[in-house]
């Protein structure tokens, strides 16, 4: 989550007192204070119409927000594109200057090993190293300007194999490292690159063994991973080559979420405005249990899920195309001041003829 903005604090007193006789001196009136700190949020949001086309031009008042089933005021909706998009939907006609609308998109590339299970489903492997060969090609070939990927993997721990940049010859050693599963550069200190203006997580992650105490289960690599990224503004979007996670009843063959772990990586990845979009390394045609945890990590945080795949470029050109705008909303909200916790929200665009996806939640106040 983006952190939270104070705007002011307002403190209201109640002053409470008995009338005392009027030979008795007057007592003290007793005081009691509260505070409450109001503060802006921001939720992105993707509208589009029902072809999937990208709607342009929507101003705060199309846009409204519940916080806990109550509404709150709208305050700004700004749009994000690339310009080749911008250009494309003919933005000008609408009075639209594309160099004014900021481009920058974020895309996380996170692979979560398969090769422990190897000897068992052996093609899961080669499928693993397919998305990374079709990942690389997707990037060499469809990067656009204002661009920024970071590539990632889970094994045991979570492993940086690159922060975020547009060097495609970076990413394309980074993306066959994580495929592979082959370790991450290490984060010496006197190789840290110098210091520039773009986004990076690196410097918000533990290190070392505090890394991986911090990603000791997939469910908490995610969660390590997006609140390093919480204090980057906009979107992120999320593509995890995986085949799901959690555990699978022993009973009922069924996906079983587990609370303790599932709930505080959804809390992360929306306070961090981060949307997944996991890609299922399985054959098609393979059903499996944990296609439902697949699905429910997408749909809790305003992505998407992929299925039956021959092709691992399918997905990222699908996210790109359905993240070539969106609307950064920011909202008013009110909490008692000094305290920390995960608000539920819900959005809706004005227009019904209009598809909306965001986010459910995000944080506020400072975490103790």
């Amino acid at each position: 989550m983006i952190p939270l903005r104070p705007l002011f604090a307002a403190a209201v007193a109640l002053l409470a007192a008995r009338l005392a006789p009027a030979q008795a001196r007057p007592a003290a009136e007793p005081t009691f204070e509260g505070r409450v700190e109001v503060t802006e949020a921001l939720v992105d949001v993707l509208v589009t119409d029902r072809d999937g086309n990208v709607i342009l031009g929507l101003r705060p008042e199309d846009f409204q927000v519940r916080e806990s089933g109550r509404s709150v005021e709208v305050v700004s909706a700004t749009f994000y594109s690339n310009r080749r998009f911008l250009d494309a939907a003919g933005a000008g006609r609408l009075g639209i200057d594309p160099a004014a609308v900021p481009d920058e998109r974020l895309l996380l590339l996170v692979f979560h090993d398969q090769s422990w299970k190897a000897a068992e489903a052996p093609d899961l492997l080669a499928r693993q190293l397919r998305a990374g060969r079709d990942a690389a090609a997707w990037l060499r070939a469809e990067l656009q300007p204002g661009d920024l990927v970071l590539v990632a993997s889970y094994g045991t721990s979570l492993a940086l194999h690159q922060d975020f940049t547009a060097d495609r010859a970076a990413l394309e050693r980074a993306v066959d490292r994580a495929a592979r599963n082959a370790a991450a550069p290490e984060r010496w200190p006197s190789r840290a690159p110098a210091e520039s203006d773009l986004p990076a997580l690196a410097a918000a992650l533990p290190e070392g063994k505090a890394l991986r105490d911090a990603s000791a289960s997939f469910e908490a690599a995610l969660a390590t991973l997006a609140a390093a990224a919480e204090r980057i503004p906009g979107r992120k979007n999320l593509v995890l080559f995986t085949t799901g996670f959690g555990r699978v009843s022993g009973l009922t063959g069924e996906y079983v979420p587990e609370d303790h772990l599932y709930r505080p990586m959804i809390e992360a990845l929306n306070a961090a405005n981060v949307a997944a979009y996991p890609v299922d390394l399985v054959a098609p045609g393979v059903e499996h249990p944990l296609e439902s945890a697949i699905s429910r990590l997408a749909e809790d945080t305003g992505g998407r899920p992929f299925f039956d795949l021959l092709d691992f470029g399918g997905p990222l050109e699908r996210v790109a195309e359905t993240t070539n705008g969106y609307y950064l909303i920011a909202f008013r909200s009110s909490h008692p001041a000094g305290e920390a916790g995960y608000a539920r929200i819900e959005v809706e665009v004005a227009n019904p003829e209009f598809r909306l996806t965001a986010r459910q939640g995000y944080r506020y106040g400072e975490a103790r």
